[in-house]
C-alpha cells in the first residue's frame, strides 16, 4: 500500500460514522495548534492530562486510541518494514534487531519487523528462525528477568522503559538496530535510547521508523550531532513529515481547557455508566462476559516483551486461522450476526447494515490482538465490520464532538499491576530491584469504545484480549474493564492469552553432569547445593503413610562394593552387543516412523543413557545429529510442564519423541499419556530399549534382560540424581530439580557404559537391519501383559497396591537400591541377568523366590506395611 493510499484511508476518518470533519479542529481552534506538512490526514488532536505536554497527536493508523480496520493498522507497519529492508539490503536486514516503544508502538514495531522479515522464515528442518528478531520495551518488570538496558521517555505520562530480552545476547550483535515509535516529535527519546544502548552494545548503524516525523530543524541537527559523536549512521524512515506550531502559553491554555471540560466529561461518563442516554442505547439486562479459549499455541510468546523471532512468527501464522474460527463461533454463540445481510453489502459498504465488532487489546499487548483482529476480518469478509484498538494508561480529555479525536472515555482500575503468575509488576525505574514493592492500583482507559451520543458508533460486540497476568479479579470486578464495557455493547467476550515467561535454559556438561555438552541438554534446575537426601527407611515410612511424595527427597546414593562393581563390568561386557542391537533397532524404527530429524526427549534419568546412545547411533549409522534433552516426569504428579513449554518454543512438538530405558508395568506410560493430553502437538508414545511389559509399540526388544545402566544410580547416568519436585524449590515457571554429584567423579562409569556399547555398533548393523524390517512389519500394539501380571501378584501376595510391585530387572534393581524391599520373585531358570539382583538381595537380607509363569525375569516387591519398627535389627530387610 502506498503512503498516498494510506493517507487517503486515514483521511476518511477510518470510516467511523459521523467523522466527516477533521478530528483535530476542536483543539486547533481552542489551543491555537497548527499542524504543518502532510501529517494532518493521518491524525487528529486531543488534550492530554499531562503537565509536560498539552496536546496529543492521535493517530488513525496506530490502533491505540481510535478503533481502526486491523488490516490497515498491520499493513501500514509492514509497508514501513519493507522500506527498511530496501534501505538496509537483504543481508543487513536479516541481521537487524527491531525494537518498538511501549506502550503505543508495540504493535507498530512488530508489524515493521514483519515487513523487514518479508520473504524470510523458519528453517523447516530445525524450526530455527532466520531474519530480524523483534523486541519491545516495557514498563512491566518481570521477576527473575534482568533488564539489559533501559531509557527515559521524558514527555510521556510513564517515562521509564525496560528492555527484557529472554536471550541477553540479543542486542550484543553488530547488526543494525531499528527503533520504531508512533511519532518522532523532538527526537529526544530516540537520542536517549541510542546513547544508552550504544554504551553497552555499540554498533555502526541505526534506523529510526515512525508514522510521522514532526522534528524541527534544530532536532534534525541534534540527531546528526548524536550520530557523529557515536561514530554511527542513523537513518529515518517515516510515512509522513510535518510539524506542530504551538503558542507560547499552550501548556496553561491546555490545563484550563482540561479543567473546564473535564468536569463535564466526568459527570457525562457517570450517567453513561449508570445506563442513561449517553450510553448509546443500553440493552438491559446486561449479559455477563463470555470467555473464549482461542487455543493459543503452547510456548508461543504473546508479544515481543522478551523477543519474538521469525520462528515464532511462523507458528503464529499457522495458528491464526484456527483461532479466528473459534472467535467467529463464539461471536455467533453470543448472538452476533456474522453472515452477509440480505441483499449483500453495497459497494463501499453502509456501516449500519453490518454488525460491528471491536477487538480490544490491553496496553502493551497490542500485536497479538491485532493479528487476531486481522484474521477475524479475513474470516468474516464483508459480513462484519471489524475494528481494533487498545486500552491505555495515558490520561486524555474526552469531548464528544466529531471535531475532537477522543470522543468517549471509559475509566477502570488497572488490572495487571500486582505480581501476576509471571511475577510481573509495574516498573518505576529501569534499575528496579527484583524485590521491589508492588505499587497501588491506578486508572486505565479505553477511548472511543463507548458510542457516546451517536448510536451509529455502537459496537455489537467487544472482544477484550488480555494476557493471563492481566486476567485478575480486578478485570472482572464490578468496576473493572469488562463491567465498564458491558453497557456500551451487545456482548462482551474475553480471551486471555498465556503470559509468556522467559524459560530457563537447559543445563549441559561439564557444568551439570559428566556427559559431553552435545550428548544431552538437561531441562532441570540445579539443586546440587540443597540437602535433599534422607535415609531409605525414613523415606519409605513417610511415603507409605502419605506424609511425603517420593519426588520430594532423594535416597542416599548407593556406593557399590568391589564385588558389585566387578559384577557391573562383567554384565556390561556380556550385554554390550545386545544393548547396541536394541539401541539400533529402536532408533531406526523412530527414524522410519517419526521422520528424519526427531527430537529425542528422554525421561530423566533412566531414559537418559538410552537417549544418548540413540543419538550416537543416529550419528554413527546415518550421519544425523539429533537434538536430545532430558526432562522430569513424576508418577502421580505429572510431567514438567515448563520443560514442555521450552520444547514447544524451540521445536515442533510433533517432532518430539519421548525416550525411556524400559517398561515395567506401564505406570509411566500411562502417566505420560495423561500428562501431555492438555498440550497439543505432543505424541505421548514412548520409545524404549526394552518393553517386557508390552506397554508400548516402539521398542528395541520385548525381552526382559539386564541393562547395566540399571545396576547403578548416578554413577552410570552422568552423575545426576533422580529428579526432585517440591513446592518450596520448584515454582510454576521452573524446571523440576536435580543434583549433580561431582564428588562421585572417581566412581563415574557413565562414559564407560556409553563407549562400551557404542563400540559394538558396527558388528550389529546387519542384525539391526533385520530387526527393523521385522518390527515395521509386525503388529506391535501394546498387550499390557505386564500390568495384568502385576495386578495378579499384588492380589496373590496380599499387597493391595500395584505401586509396590516393581516388575522387570531394571525396576527390581531400583527397589533393592532405593526402597525397602520385601522379597524378590525370580523366574525359574533365569540366569546371568539376575546375578546382580541376587547379590544385592543377599546384601540386604531379602529372600529370592523362584516362581513359574512370570512374563518378566524378576519382580521386586516393596514392603507393603513398612514402618521403621518393622525393619530388622541389621537395618537390611523389612520382614
Amino acid at each position: 500500500m502506498t503512503a498516498e493510499r494510506q493517507r487517503e484511508q486515514a483521511a476518511g476518518r477510518t470510516g467511523e460514522p459521523g467523522a466527516e470533519v477533521w478530528p483535530g479542529e476542536w483543539v486547533a481552534r481552542r489551543l491555537g495548534v497548527e499542524l504543518t506538512g502532510d501529517v494532518r490526514d493521518l491524525m487528529g488532536l486531543a488534550l492530554r492530562r499531562n503537565p509536560k505536554r498539552a496536546h496529543l497527536l492521535v493517530s488513525h493508523l496506530l490502533g491505540k486510541h481510535v478503533p481502526q480496520r486491523p488490516g490497515l493498522v498491520h499493513g501500514t507497519g509492514v509497508d514501513l518494514g519493507r522500506r527498511v529492508r530496501r534501505l538496509l539490503g537483504d543481508a543487513e536486514a536479516d541481521r537487524a534487531v527491531v525494537v518498538g516503544y511501549a506502550e503505543t508502538a508495540t504493535a507498530l514495531g512488530h508489524s515493521v519487523a514483519d515487513g523487514v522479515n518479508e520473504g524470510t522464515g523458519a528453517d523447516e528442518s530445525t524450526g530455527a528462525g532466520t531474519g530480524a528478531t523483534y523486541l519491545h520495551s516495557t514498563r512491566r518488570a518481570v521477576r527473575g528477568v534482568r533488564a539489559v538496558g533501559g531509557f527515559e521517555e521524558e514527555h510521556s505520562h510513564a517515562t521509564s522503559h525496560l528492555l527484557l530480552p529472554e536471550d541477553p545476547r540479543l542486542l550484543a550483535g553488530d547488526g543494525p538496530l531499528v527503533l520504531v515509535d508512533d511519532e518522532f516529535s523532538t527526537g529526544r527519546t530516540v537520542r536517549n535510547t541510542i546513547t544508552a544502548l550504544h554504551r553497552s552494545f555499540p554498533r555502526g548503524r541505526y534506523v529510526v521508523v515512525a508514522l510521522v516525523d514532526m522534528r524541527a530543524p534544530a532536532d534534525h541537527a541534534a540527531l546528526e550531532k548524536c550520530a557523529a559523536e557515536l561514530g554511527a549512521r542513523v537513518d529515518v524512515v517515516a510515512l509522513a513529515t510535518g510539524g506542530v506550531r504551538l503558542p507560547a502559553d499552550a501548556l496553561a491554555r491546555g490545563a484550563e481547557l482540561v479543567a473546564e471540560h473535564g468536569a463535564e466529561v466526568t459527570a457525562h461518563a457517570a450517567g453513561a455508566h449508570a445506563g442513561g442516554p449517553a450510553g448509546g442505547g443500553v440493552r438491559s439486562p446486561l449479559r455477563p462476559p463470555v470467555r473464549v479459549d482461542l487455543g493459543w499455541p503452547l510456548g508461543l510468546p504473546d508479544g515481543g516483551r522478551h523477543g519474538f523471532t521469525t520462528g515464532h512468527r511462523a507458528r503464529l501464522e499457522a495458528a491464526l486461522p484456527g483461532m479466528a474460527d473459534r472467535l467467529v463461533a463464539a461471536l455467533r454463540e453470543a448472538g452476533v450476526r456474522t453472515d452477509v445481510p440480505a441483499g449483500g453489502v453495497p459497494a463501499g459498504g453502509v456501516p449500519g447494515e453490518r454488525a460491528r465488532v471491536l477487538v480490544l487489546g490491553c496496553e502493551e499487548l497490542m500485536y497479538a490482538p491485532l493479528r487476531l483482529a486481522v484474521a477475524l476480518e479475513e474470516a468474516l469478509g464483508d459480513a462484519v465490520e471489524v475494528r481494533f484498538s487498545t486500552t491505555t494508561r495515558s490520561p486524555v480529555l474526552a469531548v464528544d464532538d466529531p471535531a475532537y479525536a477522543i470522543r468517549t472515555r471509559l475509566t477502570f482500575p488497572a488490572h495487571d499491576v500486582h505480581g501476576g503468575h509471571d511475577g510481573s509488576h509495574e516498573a518505576p525505574h529501569p534499575t528496579l530491584p527484583p524485590d521491589a514493592p508492588t505499587p497501588s492500583a491506578a486508572e486505565r482507559y479505553a477511548y472511543n469504545v463507548a458510542p457516546g451520543a451517536d448510536p451509529a458508533r455502537r459496537f455489537d460486540a467487544v472482544v477484550a484480549v488480555v494476557d493471563s497476568t492481566a486476567d485478575t479479579p480486578a478485570l472482572h470486578a464490578p468496576d473493572g474493564l469488562l463491567a465498564c464495557l458491558a453497557p456500551h455493547t451487545g456482548a462482551v467476550l474475553c480471551a486471555a492469552l498465556p503470559s509468556y515467561v522467559p524459560l530457563p535454559r537447559p543445563l549441559r556438561g561439564p557444568a551439570f553432569s559428566s556427559y559431553a555438552p552435545d550428548d544431552v541438554g538437561w531441562l532441570l534446575q540445579d539443586l546440587s547445593d540443597v540437602r535433599l537426601e534422607a535415609p531409605t527407611e525414613e523415606r519409605e515410612e513417610a511415603i507409605q503413610q502419605g506424609g511425603a511424595h517420593y519426588a520430594e527427597s532423594l535416597p542416599v546414593e548407593y556406593q557399590p562394593s568391589e564385588e558389585y562393581q566387578r559384577l557391573f563390568h562383567g554384565a556390561l561386557d556380556h550385554s554390550a552387543a545386545r544393548i547396541a542391537r536394541a539401541v539400533g533397532a529402536v532408533t531406526d524404527t523412530v527414524l522410519a516412523e517419526r521422520g528424519p530429524r526427531p527430537v529425542l526427549v528422554s525421561l530423566a534419568r533412566a531414559g537418559t543413557p538410552v537417549g544418548v546412545l540413540m543419538r550416537r547411533w543416529a550419528r554413527h549409522a546415518h550421519g544425523v545429529d539429533l537434538p536430545h534433552y532430558a526432562l522430569s516426569i513424576v508418577r502421580g504428579r505429572g510431567i514438567d510442564t515448563t520443560a514442555l513449554r521450552w520444547l514447544a518454543a524451540h521445536h515442533d512438538p510433533a517432532d518430539v519423541v519421548f525416550v525411556d530405558g524400559w517398561t515395567g508395568k506401564g505406570a509411566i506410560t500411562r502417566e505420560l499419556a495423561d500428562a501431555v493430553a492438555p498440550h497439543p502437538g505432543f505424541d505421548p508414545e514412548i520409545a524404549v530399549l526394552a518393553d517386557p511389559g508390552g506397554c508400548v509399540r516402539t521398542y528395541g526388544t520385548r525381552e526382559d534382560f539386564l541393562i547395566p545402566s540399571a545396576c547403578l544410580n548416578s554413577t552410570v547416568s552422568g552423575l545426576i540424581s533422580r529428579t526432585v519436585l517440591r513446592a518450596d524449590l520448584v515454582g510454576p515457571d521452573d524446571f523440576h530439580g536435580g543434583k549433580f554429584y561431582r564428588e562421585l567423579a572417581d566412581a563415574d562409569v557413565s562414559g564407560l557404559f556409553l563407549d562400551t556399547v557404542a563400540a559394538r555398533f558396527d558388528e550389529v548393523r546387519e542384525a539391526v537391519a533385520d530387526d527393523v524390517r521385522a518390527l515395521l512389519a509386525a503388529d506391535r500394539a501394546p498387550t499390557w501383559e505386564g500390568w495384568r501380571a502385576v495386578e495378579r501378584i499384588s492380589e496373590e501376595y496380599g499387597i493391595g497396591d500395584v505401586n509396590l510391585v516393581k516388575p522387570g530387572v531394571g525396576e527390581t534393581t531400583r527397589v533393592l537400591l532405593r526402597r525397602v524391599p520385601w522379597r524378590v520373585l525370580a523366574r525359574r531358570g533365569a540366569g546371568r541377568d539376575l546375578e546382580h539382583v541376587r547379590l544385592l538381595a543377599g546384601q540386604r537380607g531379602v529372600p529370592v523366590e523362584e516362581v513359574d509363569g512370570l512374563p518378566y525375569s524378576c519382580v521386586g516387591l516393596i514392603h507393603p506395611r513398612f514402618t521403621r519398627g518393622a525393619t530388622g535389627a541389621d537395618g537390611k530387610a523389612a520382614r
